[in-house]
């Protein structure tokens, strides 16, 4: 953004960091510094020295800072001790620089320090600006760098990422071409933006250009029916900023909007909910009502008031107590350092609380709204984060017996059984990789533990491999391994990965033995692993060396679609889940607030891009860095305040709110603002279980999920629209896609770029196909200089006999005289034309039209070899296509005739085709 609003100028940008924090170009911390202390007053600096070193051991320890700031060879010595005499490391003032009998005996020398800490909050916030300005004009110019090395990159490969595409298409739209616009306005009757509060800013510029027409003129007011944009979305569930989502944007974007269309502006609320029962939208509509919670979520003053459509489905929400991290009692005094007393994390407690609730619900526990028991399908568990209790909760389920659907992003390559399977496919491609020969041994496939694995490698003469096999004879362990991987090296270099591993899992009894050791966890991510290889073996990779080459390459991680209707409890993050529901909705990641990013924030100016800073780490003091560093906590805290509602609005008919802390919630966590609305709801219940005191809020259901009974139908009730009384269905159209003439499904066959003596032939046809779609746009005089530079082109490696051949004949061609007015004039090569023909539809390309006053010529290329002698050898399919292009441009031109001709590229020789024979080929 920077650079843009610069010209692409580095230095520009440069300069605007360092002007935004008030330092120019050359100035370091050393430099700050000493006119810092060139300002101190030296002979009251020396008396007070004097005076603190004959003081106590504090005095002394002030006075010997100060000497090595004025002393210290290294100017971050002398800065550091500078500050440390008058604040401490945190960076606050310290509270008595002076004690009592040295300010006695030295009048004035406290008054001077005291000024002193003064004048360092000045100096602490100097110095923050220097370094502050240093750490941040060096990251912009790695990333310059960084960002012009990537361009080149992808200009050398003509390339472009999913960015370039948006940012082409913007500057497409905004002036680059205006004749885009030109051809897009009258295409365009509404635009549609869903989703609207994740659209990203370079996104909306080219929505705003394609809909810019649509304001301006009086044809803007006149046109009947009128052109529309509708906008969809919901500020309240904008948490994508990671992928460029700016709420700002999108609320200037509707003000803009709203100028625009004047008073054909309408802004719809929709109020109603059809997923939340009324308890789970009643807790929401509290909890978003809180000044402390509606930050970022309701603006404007406004409070939210959803109504359920499902009135009478009833629900029930509640809070459980969070898990707390237990004290360990202090160890006696004859414990061992390396004793250790265990103690369950929270976090996994909780994790065994909810499977062990969800596996009593399943069968047993009513759904009201549904009529039906619960079932593993219904529970939906979100966190804010794939983290320790992510895991932990998907290895709670499986351990409990609960069926779980596992995780819903996966990188492969850091689960610990795949790690041990990479580690066998390296040392199968390179046995003397005795690093990786080691890890297949220490993993759960063959058990050895460090002793064993010390005993086989130290002081080997060898390589691992041999000497593991060496020292087989006698020890079973050993022995086991070497039979097994013997076998696994003989079969890796003939069988695909899939079959290699599988074997591995399934036969030879390698998946027990992974799961003995890692636990039932370990299934899933070796299931997907089977996936990878067989998916990997589908795309053409057949080795191993293949396959590591491709996992590596980003097949590692897998994301899987939540949203089948699987009977599985699903684990999921609450950016995953957008757009997903589920009847029981538990969300146990809610006690903490994220920690502050850390990085680079934007300033905020008034007007242009801000700048980049990248603050030291601690606490910033330029006015700057803690404006831009507070701004960004608190679009961070709002956005998590959003993630809350959506987290909340999944569920249907209960919302279990739980969490885990190390004493109690943080100050603004999802369980201080739920806790709040919940504990204080006129229905909530206090009540007593096992696992401790619960509040819940019950709603008992009136009705099972149906239409309301208010609702009409346009049937009445118990009859049957005409349409289902109907003895068989309508045929489909034909045919059900479009008709492409230059396909036909029994188009004979062309010359074979692969058969014998047909590579010239091939390279004949293409070239010639060439010439005759670039010359005809040529002047006549200047057309045999271009057809001779073309085909001498090294890469096509003609011999110039063959050049001239080739020219001759396509020149010959195009001086057809018959056909010869086609080829001097202006035309179109590659001519779309679609049209329906009849009961099909027609899409195809033409190679050659050419439109004049009387005629209008119709030329197809062919690359048959040999080509027919005359008309009658023609096949059939190639009459009707010409057939079908004349049917499709008669409409469009009356009164002309319409002249076709096949061209066979490989003579080359022009056939008119008679009218009388393409009537007998016209399409019905």
């Amino acid at each position: 953004r920077l650079l843009a609003a610069g010209g692409g100028d580095v230095d520009a940008a440069l300069g605007e960091i360092r002007r935004t924090l008030g330092v120019t170009g050359d100035e370091t911390r050393g430099d700050a510094f000493a006119a810092h202390v060139a300002a101190c007053d030296s002979g009251e600096l020396d008396r007070a020295i004097a005076a603190l070193s004959a003081g106590s051991k504090r005095d002394t320890e002030c006075a010997e800072r100060l000497v090595a700031a004025r002393t210290a060879a290294d100017a971050e010595i002398r800065i550091s001790s500078w500050l440390l005499a008058f604040m401490t490391k945190d960076g606050k003032p310290r509270a008595n620089l002076v004690t009592k009998p040295t300010s006695a005996k030295s009048p004035g020398v406290a008054e001077f320090l005291a000024a002193e800490q003064a004048r360092c909050e000045t100096l602490g916030e100097r110095l923050s600006a220097i370094e502050t300005a240093a750490r941040s004009c060096a990251l912009f110019r790695l990333g310059a760098g960084l960002m012009a090395r990537y361009d080149a990159l992808k200009r050398a490969r003509a390339l472009l990422d999913y960015d370039d595409l948006i940012l082409r298409a913007v500057d497409l739209l905004k002036g680059a071409a205006p004749w885009v616009l030109y051809k897009l306005d009258g295409g365009i009757d509404h635009v549609l933006v869903d989703e609207a509060q994740d659209t990203a800013p370079e996104q909306w510029e080219a929505v705003g250009a394609l809909i810019e027409e649509f304001f301006a003129g009086e044809g803007a007011r006149t046109r009947v029916p009128p052109r529309g944009v509708f906008v969809v979305g919901d500020e309240k569930q904008s948490i994508f900023s990671f992928q460029g989502a700016d709420l700002d944007v999108f609320g200037r974007t509707r003000a803009s909007l709203q100028a625009l269309a004047g008073p054909a502006w309408k802004e719809v609320g929709l109020e109603i909910s059809f997923r939340s029962g009324p308890v789970v939208l009643d807790i929401v509509d509290a909890t978003f009502a809180r000044d402390a919670a509606r930050d970022g979520v309701v603006g404007g003053g406004r409070r939210l008031s959803h109504r359920a459509k499902r009135a009478r489905a009833g629900g029930r929400v509640e809070l459980w107590l969070p898990e707390i991290a237990e004290k360990l009692p202090e160890p006696e005094a004859w414990d061992a350092p390396v004793d250790y007393v265990s103690s369950a994390h929270p976090s996994e407690r909780l994790a065994a609380r909810i499977a062990r609730t969800v596996k009593d619900w399943i069968g047993a526990e009513d759904l009201p709204a549904c009529g039906r028991k619960v079932r593993a399908g219904d529970v939906l568990v979100l966190v804010r984060r794939r983290n320790r209790f992510f895991d932990a909760m998907v290895r709670a389920f499986k351990t409990a017996g609960v069926p779980v659907a596992g995780a819903d992003r996966m990188v492969l390559a850091d689960q610990i059984a795949v790690m041990d399977l990479l580690s066998l496919a390296r040392f199968c491609l390179l046995p003397a990789d005795d690093l990786s020969l080691a890890e297949v041994l220490k993993s759960p496939l063959y058990g050895f533990d460090d002793d064993d694995l010390f005993a086989l490698a130290w002081n080997r003469p060898g390589q691992l491999w041999p000497a593991l096999r060496a020292g087989a004879a006698g020890n079973a362990k050993r022995q086991a391994a070497a039979d097994e991987l013997s076998d696994i090296l003989a079969r890796a270099d003939f069988v695909p990965p899939y079959e290699l591993f599988a074997h591995l899992l399934d036969a030879r009894d390698g998946r027990r033995r992974m799961l003995a050791r890692l636990g039932p966890d370990a299934a899933d991510p070796l299931d997907e692993f089977l996936a990878a290889c067989l998916s990997a073996e589908h795309a053409g990779v057949s080795s191993l060396q293949g396959f590591l080459r491709h996992f590596e390459g980003g097949a590692g991680e897998i994301k899987r679609d939540m949203e089948q209707g699987r009977d599985e409890v699903r684990v999921m993050t609450v950016h995953g889940a957008k757009g997903l529901e589920a009847d029981i909705v538990i969300l146990p990641d809610t006690c903490e607030l994220p920690k502050a990013r850390g990085g680079t924030v934007w300033t905020e100016p008034a007007a242009g891009p801000g700048v980049p800073l990248w603050p030291p780490p601690g606490k910033s003091k330029h006015p700057a860095s803690v404006a831009a560093r507070a701004a960004d906590r608190a679009h961070e805290l709002a956005e998590q305040r959003r993630l809350l509602y959506v987290a909340a609005t999944r569920a249907r008919d209960r919302l279990y709110v739980c969490g885990w802390c190390k004493d109690q919630p943080a100050d603004g966590s999802w369980y201080a603002h739920l806790s709040g609305a919940i504990a204080t709801h006129p229905k909530a219940v206090e009540i007593d279980t096992p696992d401790g005191k619960v509040w819940r809020i019950d709603e008992p259901a009136t009705a099972l999920d149906a239409p309301d009974a208010g609702a009409t139908s346009a049937t009445p009730a118990g009859a049957l629209p005409d349409w289902a009384k109907a003895t068989a269905a309508p045929d489909e159209p034909v045919p059900p896609r479009p008709l492409a003439p230059s396909r036909p499904e029994n188009e004979p066959a062309v010359a074979s770029p692969l058969g014998a003596g047909e590579g010239f032939a091939f390279l004949r046809g293409k070239l010639i196909h060439r010439l005759l779609q670039s010359l005809p746009d040529m002047a006549v005089a200047s057309r045999a200089q271009a057809a001779h530079r073309l085909l001498s082109r090294p890469a096509y490696g003609l011999t110039p006999a063959q050049v001239d051949e080739l020219a001759n004949e396509t020149l010959a061609v195009l001086s057809h005289p018959e056909f010869a007015a086609a080829f001097d004039g202006p035309g179109l090569a590659e001519a779309a034309v679609v049209a329906r023909l009849g009961g099909r539809a027609l899409s195809g390309r033409i190679d050659r039209l050419v439109v004049r006053d009387d005629a209008v010529y119709v030329i197809d290329y062919k690359t048959n070899r040999p080509p027919p002698a005359d008309v009658a050898g023609v096949a059939p399919v190639y009459l009707a296509q010409l057939a079908a292009y004349r049917a499709a441009l008669v409409p469009l031109f009356a009164g002309r005739s319409i002249r076709c001709a096949l061209l066979w590229t490989h003579a080359p020789r022009l056939m008119p085709i008679p009218a009388a024979l393409l009537d007998a080929h016209a399409p019905n």
